[in-house]
């Protein structure tokens, strides 16, 4: 048994270092984005991360280097996720489209960074696959569509969907209820 869970957990690990998006598009690292902007940008901890399993959603976003703000933008405007400055922004989707339908998107491709849902599938360890579910305005530049597989590790998740709470908390063990504890008595006293 222990040679299969190795050779899946290499698999989805293999699959997601193969992965590539058009235009330089890449996930973001959510612990990066994090350590970056502390003050506006709040992420799972650790804990929760670890506890997501399949049909479960999880929020990601997908940016480009190659492009930039454009002419007729703003040289800098608020983040829908974290309310803080950036230089480029963010389309955001508040809800996976599988949960509640969503409406014509009729927004113009300008080479933004887009935060999304997934449904988790399958979990190895640090790494996951999953199932892109929303449309996605940049999808034309980055290739990634709805209804697409897609990897990634448990660093790239910027949120879990609320309607998950009780039944993470519900699986967790002691070990992991009393990380959460320490973490939430940390956040509240910052």
């Amino acid at each position: 048994m222990a040679l299969h869970y190795d050779n899946c957990m290499n698999n989805l690990e293999q699959q997601f270092g193969d992965q590539k998006f058009s235009n330089e598009y890449q996930l973001v690292n959510g612990v990066a984005m994090q350590a970056e902007n502390p003050d506006y940008f709040q992420i799972p901890p650790d804990v929760i991360k670890r506890n997501v399993k399949p049909n479960q959603f999880v929020e990601l976003r997908i940016d480009s280097p190659r492009f930039s703000v454009h002419e007729d933008a703003a040289e800098k405007c608020r983040c829908p996720s974290c309310n803080g400055e950036i230089s480029k922004p963010i389309l955001r989707h508040s809800h996976p489209a599988s949960l509640l339908p969503l409406p014509e998107q009729n927004a113009p491709s300008r080479g933004w960074g887009e935060d999304f849902w997934v449904r988790i599938v399958d979990r190895n360890g640090e790494f996951l696959r999953a199932i892109v579910d929303n449309p996605l305005v940049e999808a034309r530049l980055h290739g990634l569509n709805q209804g697409d597989e897609i990897f990634f590790h448990e660093d790239h998740i910027l949120a879990v969907h609320d309607i998950h709470r009780l039944e993470l908390v519900a699986g967790m063990d002691e070990v992991d209820l009393k990380e959460l504890a320490q973490w939430l008595w940390k956040v509240n006293r910052e």
